[in-house]
Parts: structure tokens; sequence; C-alpha cells
């Protein structure tokens, strides 16, 4: 096991170092000016000299994106159970989905704080708009490829709607969820550092900002190293769940490696 996961993530291991290392290089051969591009170590040690504010900064921002992915999540499931049954309404809303993530989030916001003011709301409202589409499209695909052989038998059984669903279409379609949620989970993230730019004063985004007016480049290299490990760490706790939520995938993925 400890030899697939190596073989999975060491070549992604060894390209990033290997960037890392051609990064240093270049900016010392170059004689690049830090303000303009800092090199990896001149980051690495702004980060470890910055640590006491990013770790309040960087919980803003994860507290918020939880939030606001909890929200989405549980708005996207909703939407899609809620169309799937009736596919007249589907054809009526399912456009209306696709044009709402056509809406540039940094137009929406400030459109958002008139009505809902300068707390969190509005911060919520976002990353709900962004993190629910990826859900309801997920879960909508993967119900909507129920085995049909199994659905008529069932039927034939005398089995409700509910039990249709719960039994059968939700389960079936559960790897579509989490693909839904993988993505949505990753979005979160950058879709709170967005909304934090307009209106905190705290968390990533804000932090951001105050080094962009200030030209720390080198702060501004920290503050997106920290946004990937966010990403990377929400993706990871997503596909965790999913190893231990979906048992019957993961056993037949064995079987099928075995035989």
């Amino acid at each position: 096991m400890n030899r697939r996961r190596w073989s999975q993530a060491g070549p992604p291991l060894a390209a990033v170092l290997l960037l890392l290392v051609v990064w240093q290089l270049a900016v010392m051969l170059l004689q690049v000016d830090k303000w303009m591009l800092p090199s990896p170590i001149d980051i690495a040690k702004e980060a470890a000299a910055s640590v006491p504010v990013l770790l309040g900064h960087t919980w803003a921002t994860l507290k918020l994106t939880l939030l606001g992915f909890t929200f989405g999540a549980a708005f996207g499931l909703i939407v899609a159970m809620l169309l799937h049954p009736i596919p007249l309404l589907k054809r009526a809303i399912y456009p209306l989905i696709i044009v709402s993530q056509n809406i540039p989030t940094i137009a929406l916001l400030p459109l958002l704080m008139i009505w809902f003011g300068f707390g969190l709301m509005p911060k919520i409202v976002v990353i709900t708009l962004v993190c629910f589409f990826p859900i309801t499209i997920a879960t909508m695909d993967g119900l909507m490829q129920t085995d049909r052989t199994m659905l008529h038998y069932m039927r034939m059984a005398g089995a409700s709607r509910s039990q249709l669903f719960w039994k059968l279409e939700l389960p079936h379609a559960l790897p579509s969820v989490f693909s839904g949620l993988k993505i949505a989970a990753t979005y979160s993230v950058m879709s709170a550092i967005v909304a934090e730019w307009l209106g905190t004063d705290k968390g990533i985004g804000y932090y951001m900002v105050l080094q962009k007016a200030a030209f720390r480049t080198d702060r501004m290299f920290v503050a997106i190293a920290i946004v990937v490990l966010l990403s990377i760490a929400m993706f990871t706790i997503v596909q965790w769940i999913e190893r231990r939520v979906v048992h019957w995938q993961q056993s037949s993925k064995t079987e099928n490696e075995s035989s």
C-alpha cells in the first residue's frame, strides 16, 4: 500500500521539487529583484517569520470555507433531489442553473452586500452559488445512470418511489455525488478568497489585498501557497470520506485489481 501511494505521489512531488530548484537558480543567476520575483527560499523565510499572523488569517478563511461548502453541498444535493423525479421541472430549471454560473462572482458580490450588508451572509451566498453547481450537475447525472434493469425489477416488486430513491438510485449515484463534492471542495477555497477581497478585516483574501498594496510579492506567494494547501486539504477530506462511504465501489475496485 505504501509503495502504491509513493508511486502515485512521487512523480508530482519530484516535479514540484524540480520546479522550485529551477526557480531558485533562475532568480539567483538572473539577479531578479526580490520585490518582482522572490526566490523559494525568500518565500519560505517570510512564511516562517509570519506564522502567528498567518495562522489567524488562515483559520478565518478555513471557517468561512467550511461553512460555505456545507451550505453549498446541502443546497446542491437538495436541488438535484427535487429536480430528478420531475422531468418537466428539471427541463425548466436546468438552463437557469447553467446561466447562474455565467455571472462573474466579482460582479455579484457588490449586489449581495447591498442586499445583505457587510457581514457573513453575502460571503456564504457567494460560496454556496459556486459550490452547488458541480454538486447538482454531478448528482443529477449519477441519478440518471441508475441500472434500468434493477429499476424495473424493483418497480415490479412493488417498491415505492422513496424506496427506489434511497435504496437504488442514491447509492448508485454516490460516486458521481462525491465527484461533484471534490470539485466543489476545491472551488470553495477560491470563492472564499474572492469573498474576502471585498468586505472583511481577516482572512487570507484580506491578507492578500494588504500585501498587494504594499508590493510584498513574497507575502503574496505565501498566501497563494496557503490557498493551494487549503484546496488540497479540502479535496483530501472529501476523498477520505468517499473511501469510507462508498464501500461497494472500493470492494469492486479491489476485486478487479486482484483478478
